[in-house]
Parts: structure tokens; C-alpha cells; sequence
């Protein structure tokens, strides 16, 4: 296709302004009628309808020619008309705004006016006030009247009047109020006072509503009545609360723990006890007066009886933890109130009695003395009461040492034993500490034992000491006592048997000696003296009794083993051995008969010991030592080399290969069994010391 059909194609624009609008659509459609064009006429043989087609074409461009003529025609004529409204408002505003300056003229003129009616209207005001006043001016000038008569009123105790006066005086003051657009008038300043007046009266007959229920029920009527009315009216009219409601309520409350809770009605020291006996009458008491008289004269919410408990508790409960923040209590005062706040107050007696009813239950508030406050308390009653205890068991003891050093024979019971009542005392007095304090609490009551048992420690061991075993309490819990008395018995033992000891070491100073060899006249004067020593045994009870003759026994038998170990003797011979051995023996026996004679039990001896030394001096054959010196040491532990050295001297048989064979058997046999309850006997005998020849190299020596 040529250029000059292409463009017979295009149609013709009309000419207008260039918008970038306009130009890219022309080109978008140039566009489209190309590609329209190369599709159509892409064979040759379509060339044929191009007339057809460029019929169809002009055709088609004269009807959007002649329908774009037709819009902007439309468009044109609505133009035409716009342009006519648009005249025809600018008209109308052009008058409008005429019409608003003829009216903002008009109206400065009236404000002018206005301005110069102002006084008039403020005289309207003052005319509209003084008519008020007029009409309101009679009862006006009764008003410092009724104020008068209704302060006289308060002071004569006639609440419902007096509220009655100071509402009518109120009700003036609002009527004067909205009328005078707010203006207070001199003449109402004392209602705020009298107002005031009245919710004092009202309060102070409140506070003392115990009294008053007993003496003038209607007073207290009166003062409750006010006070629920005044909260009635107050809330209906939205008014700002008076609180007389609250405030009456809270002086019952007040009131109440004033008169029983008093500061100045705290107790003084040491007497709390009759305080507390005091508050145990008079709080039921109180609790009676309040469900037969003060709830009569109430409202029913307002809940007499359980807020007579409820505050009579509170008080109660603030007073004892001031009472407990001052001094530390005494004894029986920490003692009494701790009874009394466990037991007695919620008890039958008092809070737990049936006839106050539910409303007086307080069971559920918070206890009187809190964990810390009995701590406390148990603590101060048990330091106390140890302190009290030492205190009396130092005197009794002095009281009985005293006893004892008199220059008569003590006391005996009916068997003839020695006899002193003081532990008998002792352990009733602790004893029933012990059964009081289980009147209180079980803690306090393992406290106050666990204090009896350390004070005992300082007593004799006695069989009465049981007493103190409370149920179900383990028995090992008396075993700390029991320790320290066996120990503190045996050392008493030991002081007494000091005389024995001075007596007979004098005696032990002969032996052993020839003279001791071939006679028993010195362990006779041994066995004389004990025997006369330990008479007075006899008085006293088992087993401090035994405790006293195995303590004889084992004193008589360390001075003889001592006296062996001297080596004041060394035997010449086979005879003189053997007549050691035999006197061995003997003495054996005699100390056997001696100790049986005055009652020692045979389990508890010690003097077999010396029947084993006489095997040891009886041995024939040297070579024959080490066995019996490993027999010994098997039957006593403690024997040492020293002892066996000392022992072997005594024989003058031994040579030193034969002592050096000895003393090994003694390390190199076999252990001794562990024996429970054997007690020490060689290691308290001092032996001399050996000479270096009879050392062996692990031996004490080396």
C-alpha cells in the first residue's frame, strides 16, 4: 500500500490545542489502525475489497462525526444554562448581602440600646431580691431565735428536736439561696457550727451507748435515729454527706475499747492475772448488754452483737500486743496470759459460750497473740522460770550440805538407809512445773521439760528421775541426764573413797616384802580398815551402794598392783616365787571374802586380777612367758611393757633373751577382743621406768 492511500485512509483531525493527552491517543490509534490494516491486506488478493472497505470506513467516520457534534452541542447548551445560574445567584447573593448589612446596622443600634438599659435591669434584680426579702423577712429575723433555741436543744439532750430546728433553718437557707442567685446571707453563718454541735452530741451519746442502753435508752434512740435520718435525707436531695451515719458508728466502736481498752487501764506489773480475770467477766457480760439493750436501740444492719465482738476483739488483741511491745512479763504473768488467749478466751467461759449466739463468734478473725507472740511469751516463762529454778536448787543444795555436815548422824527411813527428802522435792517441784505448762501448749510444755532435764544434770542419779518421762516422749530422751549423773556419782565416789586411799596407802608402802611373803598380817590391817570403812555403806540404797563398794574394791586393788610395780621386792629363788604366788592367792581370796562379806556382787570384781599375776610368778619355765604374757594381755588391754618389765623383776629368774621374747609375744599376739564395759585398770597403775636393756625398739622407749 502507497503513502497517498494511507493517508486518503486517516481521517482528518480537527485542529485544536496540543495536549500531551491528545497526541499519545492519535498515536495509539495510529497504531491500531495500522496493525487493522497489515492484517486485512496481508494477501494480495484482499487488495480487490478495498473499496468496499473504504466505504465502510467513511461511513463509520461520518456517524462519530456526527455523534461528537451532537455531544458537544448538548455540552454547549448546558454551558449556556450554567452561565444563567450562575448570573441569576450572583444576584441573589449580591442582595443577601444588602439584606445583612441593613441588619448588622440594625443590630448595633440595639446593642447602644442595650447598654443603656443595663441599670435598669440591675435595678429589675435588686427589686426581684428585696421582694424575696420582703416576704421572706419575717422568718428571716427569727432565725438568730431558732439557732439559740436549738443550741439550747443540743445541750439539753434533744436530738430529734434539734435536728428537727436545724433542717427547718436549712431548708430557709436554700429557699433564700437560688433566689438571691447565691448569696450567703450574714444571719445563716452559725448554722455550720450548730450543724456541727449536733453531730458531736450525736457522736458522744454514740460512744457511750453501753451506759446509755442501762440508764436512758431513748437518748441513744434519739442520737441513732438522727443519724440514719440525716443520711436518708441527705442521699433523696443529693446533698453533700454530713457522715453522721459513720460517725456514730465508729463511736460505738471507740467507745467500747475506750472503756475496756483503755491506755490507763493497762495492768500494771504482776498484775495482769487479775486483768485478765477481770476482762473474763466483763466482755460476756458486755456481749449480754449489747444483744438485750444496745440492739433494741439500733437499726437492724447496723449488727450490734457482732460488732461488740468484733470490736471488743480488735481492742483486746491491740491492747495485748502493746502490753507485749513494753517490758518483758514476768513468769506467771507470760504464763497466765498465754492460758488465758489459748484456753479461756474462746472457751465456754468467755467467746465460746453458747448463749451469746453466732453473731459473737470471733473465732475466724485474727488470733489474739500471733506464732511470734507465743514464741515470745514461751521463751520469757521458761528463761524465767530456769533462772527461778537454779536459783532454788542452789539453795536446797547449800540447805543440804549444810544438813549433812552436822555433827549428828543424818537422817534414815524406815529400812535404816540414809535418807534425804530433797530429791523427792526436787522432782515434785519439777515435775509439776512440767504438768502446769501442759495447761498452755505441748510446745510449751517440751520446753519447760527439756529445762527440768538440764537443771537435773546437777543432782544426784535417782529412780525417781522416770517421773519426768512424759508419754510419748522417747525413753533415750533421759540419756543426757543419766550420763552427766552416773558421772557426777562416781566422782562424789571418788571423793569419799579419797579418805579410804589416805588410810591405806601408808600400809601399801610394805609391800611387797619378805615380811609380806611369809605373812598376811599387812593385807589383814588393809582388809580391817576397808572393812571398817565401808560399814557405813550399808545405809545407803542400791546401786549407789555398789557403786560405792566396786569403787572400794578397785581402790584397794590399784594400791596393791602399785606397791607390785615398785620393785621393791625381786624374789631369790623357785621358793620365794612360789610363796609370792601363793601369797597372791591368797590375798585374792581374802579380798574376795571381804568385798562378798559387805554385799558386792561377784560380776563387778576386780581383784581376779591378781590370780592372774600369780600364773605369771607361778610360770616354771621362763621359755613359757610369752604365752602367758599374751594370756594376760588378752584378759587386760591395757597392761603395757612397763607393767610386764616391772612384773618380770619381780620373778629374778628372767634373763634378757627370755624378757626380749616376753615383751615380743605382748606385740606380736594376737589383739583382745573388744569387751563392752571393761573399764581402765593397769594404764591407772604407774610402773617405774625400764632400763634401756629391757626397751624393745618399737616399744614406749624408742
Amino acid at each position: 500500500m502507497d503513502s497517498a492511500t494511507k493517508d486518503e485512509m486517516q481521517p482528518s483531525l480537527p485542529p485544536g490545542p496540543e495536549w500531551p493527552e491528545q497526541e499519545r491517543a492519535e498515536q495509539l490509534a495510529r497504531g491500531a489502525a495500522l496493525k487493522w490494516a497489515s492484517g486485512i491486506f496481508y494477501r494480495p488478493e484482499q487488495l480487490a475489497r478495498l473499496g468496499q472497505y473504504r466505504s465502510r470506513e467513511v461511513q463509520r467516520t461520518c456517524s462519530l462525526e456526527a455523534r461528537i457534534k451532537s455531544v458537544v452541542q448538548s455540552y454547549l447548551e448546558g454551558v449556556k444554562t450554567g452561565v444563567w445560574q450562575l448570573a441569576q445567584a450572583f444576584e441573589a447573593v449580591q442582595g443577601a448581602r444588602e439584606a445583612l448589612g441593613q441588619a448588622r446596622a440594625l443590630l448595633q443600634g440595639m446593642a447602644m440600646a442595650t447598654q443603656t438599659l443595663k441599670p435598669l435591669r440591675e435595678q429589675v434584680a435588686q427589686h426581684k431580691q428585696l421582694q424575696v426579702l420582703s416576704q421572706l423577712l419575717p422568718r428571716l429575723w427569727a432565725v438568730p431565735a431558732a439557732v439559740a433555741h436549738t443550741r439550747t436543744l443540743i445541750d439539753a439532750q434533744q436530738l430529734l428536736e434539734a435536728y428537727v430546728c436545724l433542717r427547718e433553718l436549712e431548708q430557709l437557707q436554700e429557699e433564700t439561696w437560688a433566689p438571691l442567685g447565691g448569696l450567703e446571707l450574714p444571719v445563716f453563718e452559725g448554722l455550720g457550727p450548730l450543724a456541727e454541735a449536733l453531730g458531736q452530741a450525736v457522736e458522744a451519746a454514740a460512744g457511750a451507748a453501753g451506759q446509755l442502753a442501762r440508764e436512758d435508752p431513748a437518748l441513744l434512740v434519739a442520737a441513732v435515729r438522727v443519724a440514719e435520718v440525716d443520711a436518708e435525707y441527705t442521699t433523696s436531695l443529693e446533698l453533700a454527706p454530713r457522715d453522721w451515719r459513720q460517725r456514730c458508728l465508729q463511736a460505738l466502736q471507740e467507745g467500747l475499747e475506750r472503756t475496756h481498752f483503755g491506755t490507763p487501764l493497762l495492768p500494771e506489773p504482776g498484775a495482769l492475772a487479775g486483768w485478765l480475770e477481770a476482762l473474763r467477766v466483763a466482755l460476756p457480760a458486755e456481749l449480754a448488754i449489747a444483744e438485750a439493750l444496745v440492739a433494741p436501740c439500733c437499726p437492724p444492719h447496723y449488727k450490734v452483737v457482732q460488732l461488740w465482738a468484733h470490736t471488743l476483739h480488735s481492742g483486746l488483741r491491740r491492747c495485748l500486743q502493746q502490753l507485749l511491745e513494753g517490758p518483758a512479763l514476768a513468769a506467771a504473768d507470760a504464763f497466765a496470759l498465754l492460758h488465758w488467749a489459748l484456753h479461756v478466751y474462746l472457751g465456754p467461759e468467755m467467746m465460746g459460750s453458747l448463749e451469746l449466739g453466732p453473731e459473737a463468734d470471733v473465732s475466724q478473725l485474727e488470733p489474739l497473740l500471733t506464732l511470734e507472740n507465743i514464741e515470745q511469751l514461751e521463751a520469757t516463762f521458761v528463761t524465767q522460770i530456769q533462772a527461778n529454778v537454779a536459783q532454788w536448787l542452789q539453795r536446797a543444795l547449800d540447805g543440804e550440805v549444810a544438813e549433812w555436815n552436822r555433827e549428828q548422824e543424818p537422817d534414815t527411813d524406815s529400812s535404816g538407809f540414809y535418807h534425804s527428802p530433797m530429791p523427792a522435792i526436787v522432782l515434785q517441784i519439777l515435775e509439776e512445773n512440767i504438768r502446769v505448762t501442759s495447761l498452755v501448749s505441748e510446745s510449751l510444755q517440751q520446753r519447760v521439760h527439756s529445762m527440768a532435764l538440764s537443771e537435773l544434770g546437777a543432782f544426784l542419779r535417782s529412780s525417781s528421775v522416770s517421773v519426768l518421762q512424759p508419754d510419748g516422749v522417747a525413753s533415750g530422751a533421759l540419756a543426757p541426764v543419766e550420763t552427766a549423773l552416773d558421772e557426777l556419782q562416781r566422782r562424789i565416789c571418788r571423793l569419799v573413797l579419797e579418805v579410804l586411799l589416805a588410810e591405806l596407802q601408808p600400809l601399801f608402802a610394805a609391800l611387797p616384802s619378805r615380811r609380806w611373803l611369809s605373812k598376811s598380817e599387812l593385807l589383814d590391817d588393809v582388809c580391817e580398815r576397808t572393812e571398817r570403812f565401808c560399814q557405813d555403806f550399808s545405809r545407803v540404797r542400791n546401786p549407789a551402794a555398789q557403786l560405792l563398794l566396786a569403787e572400794a574394791e578397785r581402790t584397794v586393788v590399784l594400791q596393791y598392783l602399785c606397791a607390785l610395780m615398785q620393785g621393791r621386792l625381786v624374789c631369790r629363788g623357785a621358793d620365794e616365787r612360789t610363796q609370792a604366788a601363793e601369797r597372791l592367792q591368797h590375798d585374792a581370796a581374802q579380798l574376795r571374802e571381804l568385798f562378798l562379806g559387805l554385799g558386792l556382787e561377784e560380776s563387778v570384781r576386780c581383784a581376779p586380777v591378781l590370780l592372774a599375776l600369780r600364773d605369771l610368778l607361778n610360770l616354771r619355765d621362763p621359755m613359757l612367758l610369752g604365752l602367758e604374757v599374751a594370756g594376760l594381755r588378752q584378759k587386760f588391754p591395757d597392761v603395757s611393757e612397763d607393767h610386764i618389765s616391772a612384773l618380770l623383776d619381780l620373778r629374778g629368774d628372767v634373763s634378757r633373751e627370755q624378757r626380749l621374747a616376753a615383751l615380743s609375744s605382748l606385740q606380736a599376739g594376737p589383739q583382745p577382743s573388744p569387751s563392752a564395759g571393761r573399764r581402765a585398770l593397769f594404764s591407772l597403775v604407774p610402773a617405774p621406768t625400764p632400763a634401756l636393756s629391757s626397751c624393745l625398739p618399737s616399744g614406749p622407749c624408742a
